[in-house]
């Protein structure tokens, strides 16, 4: 269940680096790793605690067997989240966790069970906000009318538009967007990804569609990833991008850089050209 000390050595490297770009969030999950993540996340950045302003988030809800290494099944019960904040708090040598997630949801959940688990903890000073990761707009809907979480976790980028639905809601709520590459469509390797991993497109686009907007996206800029994260940035607040390299992430902060320069007025054009998507499930 131990990672190599190699693989824990490049973590520090990625980690380091992070620090160095003024990087001052950093995601992990109970369920990553079946814990393990959340041990070298946070044995690492307590190294750095007293020289660096950072945040931690980490998630809950994924109940799973740490000895087997599988996941059981969904738990957003009271019982199971103030239990598991323990562990949590042990593997990541916290006193107290920047920001619990609830790591999904379903419209059946006990959400009024759920929320009042996090309100308590919060209420202790165990956890110091609590926000939500999902897409279900019937979930989402009901915490923002009937909680207080701080922040909302959700796919978004250019293809995945789908969160702009939801904008209008969330003007007390720090949006985070994950997934800002795309599976690595947004990146020098779109190309490949496209005719390895989706062939036969994605949501309600044709591979040939998607090749065609990609390729008017060149023409504005040959860094698609800095592209994305200009989109992003005009909406979300905080780009949650996850890297296994220090290679990925010293291009990512390349991009970022990028982004910093471009106006979004260069390419609204090609922009429109992206079909507005909704979610179709879980609306009631």
């Amino acid at each position: 269940m131990n990672l190599p000390l190699e693989d824990e050595i490049k973590t520090e490297e990625i980690i380091e680096y992070a620090l160095s770009e003024n990087i001052n969030y950093f995601d992990t999950a109970d369920l990553y790793q079946f814990g393990r993540n959340e041990e070298v996340t946070g044995k690492i950045l307590s190294r750095y605690r007293s020289r660096h302003d950072f945040t931690i988030g980490t998630k809950v809800g994924n109940e799973f067997d740490r000895h087997l290494q599988q996941k059981i099944g969904w738990n957003p019960t009271a019982k199971y989240i103030k239990g598991q904040v323990k562990n949590s708090l042990h593997r990541m040598n916290v006193d107290s966790i920047d920001l619990y997630q609830l790591h999904g949801g379903t419209i059946e959940d006990d959400k009024d069970e759920t929320i009042e688990a996090f309100e308590d903890l919060k209420a202790e000073g165990i956890i110091k906000s609590y926000g939500l990761s999902s897409i279900r707009p019937n979930v989402i809907d009901y915490y923002i009318r009937n909680s207080n979480i701080d922040t909302l976790m959700l796919q978004f980028n250019p293809i995945d538009n789908r969160p702009l639905e939801l904008m209008t809601s969330l003007e007390d709520v720090v949006v985070m967007a994950r997934g800002p590459l795309m599976q690595g469509l947004f990146t020098q390797k779109s190309a490949e990804v496209l005719q390895h991993k989706f062939p036969d497109g994605m949501f309600n686009y044709s591979s040939d569609e998607l090749n065609a907007i990609l390729g008017e996206l060149m023409e504005v800029s040959d860094d698609l990833t800095a592209l994305s994260y200009r989109y992003i940035l005009d909406s979300a607040n905080i780009i949650v991008s996850g890297v296994s390299t220090l290679e990925q992430l010293e291009n990512n902060m390349d991009s970022y850089r990028k982004s910093l320069e471009i106006n979004s007025s260069d390419f609204s054009g090609i922009l429109q050209k992206f079909k507005k998507l909704r979610y179709e499930e879980h609306r009631i």
